[in-house]
């Protein structure tokens, strides 16, 4: 236990400078005096470059599917994350060994991690995929020595081929110890996985032939591993991996800027390390970096700007400053290239000094963006620019002036456009949080065009979306009889999640605390990303971290909040096509089970050794994979026999990895509460999904839904934990929408919306109005009939939208009035109020 609680704490600091390094609003309000006087030009040289590194002779020898066509050919391009993946490659030209064989050789920096693809050149660039048809963000080759590299191209983005395919999976262990890793990047043939808490990781349809196997830590914690993998056809190969932890030096980055850099201006560093921006995601814009996740630079007295980071010795950093992230206003050369600057951080501590030559690229003047935002915006909220060159891209942080003012200054890279569009948006959600003039996306923003002139660009925010008139709701007091010890008062959080919802992570707990709720439930998520062949693992971008959620249960626990987690598996596209995909033969079925032992296992160890206070399995999503099981579009699952004993098998092997409390996410259907599930008596409680309609009466008032809510818990619902003699925990969604009340939120076809549908940042349903009150109605009938029930042992909030309060649709409270009707009921029921 302790060895695995050392591997925690390794990350945890990771995490500690993820979450200080991203306060952007740490630094002094920024004040713009007329003109803008410059600073000093400091009296340093750029010794980061004095030196450069070694270099080896690298060559790639690349096999396709079929042979060129006439006026074809093949290209190397290696990638830049740091920029984004989409940015600033640069491509060599490969040589013809015989139709189907291309080399290249190139000149790759000593113990580098090289991150590159093929791409065919014809009248357009085609990229390589996998067999799959999977777009390829980019293979691996860790840099010794002078070698080669030896890849199989499985297919391109524009074509479709059938050839032998076979599988690699295996654990990666920790070396010193023998204990399993998560959150190592394994990749081959292109493909890449996240190792889960048992170290797995799977690749799978890999083509037949030899592919370089990587493994990768993306904060640089553990060494690289890289060997040749043989992948036959039809066959799996097993690979168990040892790689070593490297120790942690101090590195102090000290960096003098140009003369015109606004004073006091936030200067950030942007790597290809987690712990400097990097989200290992593709995020909006074709970029991967986030600049809330980056590391801020302070100002020292000198005019220089400084930070000193804990990095792991031999980690090889790409990084580049910046007043933005690696795109927007990163540093430039003086010929206006990106800059982009590499060091192996040495065995010992060390002091970098740099120097940024220019902000700018190309005779373009900086435009500053100043505006005005409404004097209703919360005063924690951080206002954001966005820009859109050729579609929106991530949302940059403004600089805060006071009285509601903000401004930020774009210097480059503005040679690369004649005009693109902007908006601003609160906590960086531009898509949910926007300016009401610019809201959504299919907005192409407000339009400016690049200059040689000096632009001072004033704007006014008249509205926010979602955030128009917020106003609190009166309570009438009700007598609340305070609740056992033990009970639940709970806010659950979406499942889906975003990068830069890190650094707002702490306000929303705090939100949550002040509600006077005593626990939060955690909804991280791994994602079914193909049904044949079936592949269930995390995604970045789309699925936290173990890190991210390592982090977050920390900050939670902080504030006093028990944790819950409930992990949720998604999908990519629908659900429906998911299942319409399935074979569900047996042997389908079973990988499937051994997949979710692996996915409820992985959040086992997170909650063990994070400190939670409960698990919770099941819910919405694996509906079809229980007994008696339906599919989306409603025909029956062609489920195995032993289907009940799959589940008690789960739940057993769950409790050998956390002792603490597990319960099952159950939905409210009266059709399933028919369905015995014996599996449940291995649990240790219920948690009910509860959407259910209240009143079928359009004008349906408050008592008429304390009444609905009292026949549904005594009727419907009691008779489940008196069943299985297990508690019972009732978890609401009540969107603030038209229709909530009587169980359909019209979808504007003749049917009705799911309740999480709703959810930012998914598109507005525009056949639903908001209805705010009828939301805080619901909330207190529901309280009001739990409130004459003391068997239920816990009340929670469900689809909790935690980066910013919207008075939207959906089911968050978060900002809303039933915030405020929580606010009353919760501390009562604890009895922390009389």
């Amino acid at each position: 236990m302790q060895i695995r609680t050392n591997h925690l704490s390794r990350l945890i600091l990771i995490g500690v400078m993820l979450i200080i390094g991203g306060s952007s609003c740490s630094i002094s309000s920024i004040r713009f005096p007329d003109g803008f006087p410059s600073l000093s030009t400091p009296d340093l040289s750029d010794g980061s470059l004095s030196a450069p590194l070694p270099m080896a002779q690298t060559t790639f020898i690349a096999t396709l599917p079929e042979p060129l066509q006439a006026g074809e050919s093949l290209l190397l391009t290696i990638l830049d994350e740091v920029t984004g993946l989409a940015l600033n490659s640069i491509s060599y030209g490969m040589t013809t060994r015989d139709p189907l064989t291309y080399t290249a050789t190139v000149p790759l920096p000593v113990n580098s991690i090289v991150k590159y693809r093929y791409v065919r050149n014809s009248t357009v660039q085609i990229v390589e995929d996998t067999s799959s048809n999977l777009a390829i963000r980019y293979r691996l080759y860790s840099v010794k020595t002078p070698g080669e590299v030896q890849d199989v191209i499985a297919d391109w983005s524009d074509k479709t081929f059938t050839r032998g395919t076979g599988s690699v999976q295996g654990r990666v262990l920790n070396a010193d110890t023998g204990t399993p890793l998560p959150n190592l990047l394994v990749s081959a043939g292109g493909q890449q996985y996240i190792t889960d808490s048992a170290g797995r990781f799977e690749l799978s349809s890999l083509a037949t032939g030899t592919q370089n196997l990587v493994v990768y830590s993306m904060d640089g914690l553990y060494q690289t591993f890289q060997q040749g993998a043989l992948i036959g056809p039809g066959q799996t190969t097993s690979v168990e991996i040892q790689v070593a932890p490297t120790p942690i030096v101090n590195v102090t980055f000290e960096v003098s800027t140009p003369p015109d850099t606004v004073p006091g201006a936030p200067v950030r560093i942007a790597g290809n390390l987690l712990q400097l921006g990097n989200t290992f995601a593709d995020l909006q814009g074709g970029l991967n970096v986030s600049p809330d996740r980056m590391p801020v630079l302070t100002l020292t007295a000198d005019g220089k700007y400084s930070t000193s980071l804990g990095l792991p010795v031999g980690a090889y950093l790409q990084y580049k400053y910046s007043l933005g992230d690696g795109f927007w206003n990163a540093e430039h050369k003086e010929s206006g290239a990106f800059v982009l600057r590499e060091l192996i951080v040495p065995a010992k501590d060390l002091v970098i000094h740099d120097a940024v030559q220019t902000w700018q690229s190309g005779i373009s003047s900086p435009i500053l963006f100043e505006t005005q935002v409404p004097s209703l915006t919360p005063p924690g909220d951080i206002i954001y620019i966005q820009f859109n060159p050729y579609g929106w891209t991530e949302p940059i942080p403004m600089w805060p002036l006071g009285n509601n003012r903000w401004a930020y200054k774009l210097y480059g890279p503005l040679n690369m456009f004649v005009s693109f569009g902007y908006r601003y948006c609160r906590n960086g959600q531009c898509g949910s949080t926007d300016d009401l003039e610019t809201s959504g996306g299919g907005t192409l923003g407000h339009q400016v065009t690049v200059s040689q002139a000096a632009q001072d660009i004033q704007d006014t925010v008249s509205a926010w979306k979602w955030f128009e008139n917020p106003e609190s709701t009166a309570i009438l007091g009700s007598q609340v009889n305070p609740r056992a010890a033990g009970f639940w008062s709970g806010v659950e959080f979406q499942s889906m999640f975003r990068p830069n919802w890190s650094y707002y992570m702490p306000q929303a707990f705090a939100s949550i605390q002040a509600l006077g709720a005593n626990r939060v439930i955690l909804t991280p998520s791994w994602t079914f990303s193909s049904a044949s062949p079936l592949a269930f693992a995390p995604i970045p971008g789309r699925d936290p971290m173990w890190i991210d959620s390592a982090i977050m249960i920390s900050q939670a626990r902080a504030l006093g909040l028990k944790v819950v987690l409930y992990p949720n598996p998604q999908f990519i596209g629908s659900e429906t096509d998911f299942w319409s995909a399935a074979p569900q033969d047996p042997a389908w079925w079973q990988n499937w089970f051994d997949h979710y032992r692996a996915f409820a296992v992985n959040f086992a160890d997170l909650a063990n050794q994070t400190g939670a206070d409960a698990l919770i399995l099941g819910g919405e999503n694996i509906n079809p994979a229980l007994p008696g099981g339906i599919l989306p579009d409603g025909t029956p699952a062609s489920l195995p026999e032993d289907i009940d004993q799959e589940w008690k098998t789960i739940i057993f092997e769950v409790r050998q990895h956390f002792t603490g409390t597990i319960l099952w996410a159950f939905p409210f259907n009266r059709t399933d509460l028919q369905t015995p599930l014996t599996f449940l008596q291995d649990t240790d409680g219920i948690y009910l999904l509860l959407n259910a309609p209240l009143s079928n009466n359009p004008i349906a008032t408050k008592s008429d839904f304390t009444e609905e809510a009292g026949r549904l818990l005594d009727n419907e619902i009691s008779p489940l934990p008196s069943l299985l003699d297990k508690p019972l925990y009732l978890a609401i969604a009540y969107p603030s929408a038209t229709g909530s009340a009587n169980g359909c939120i019209p979808n504007g076809m003749g049917g009705c919306s799911e309740w999480s549908s709703l959810s930012q940042p998914n598109p507005d349903l525009q056949s639903a109005n908001v209805d705010l009150q009828l939301q805080a109605d619901i909330y207190e009938a529901i309280l009001n009939a739990v409130n004459a029930r003391p068997w239920v042992t816990g009340l929670i909030s469900r689809g909790f939208y935690p980066p910013a309060g919207l008075q939207d649709q959906s089911a968050s409270v978060h900002g809303k009035s039933a915030a405020d009707i929580l606010w009353y009921w919760f501390p009562r029921m604890s009895g922390a109020v009389q």
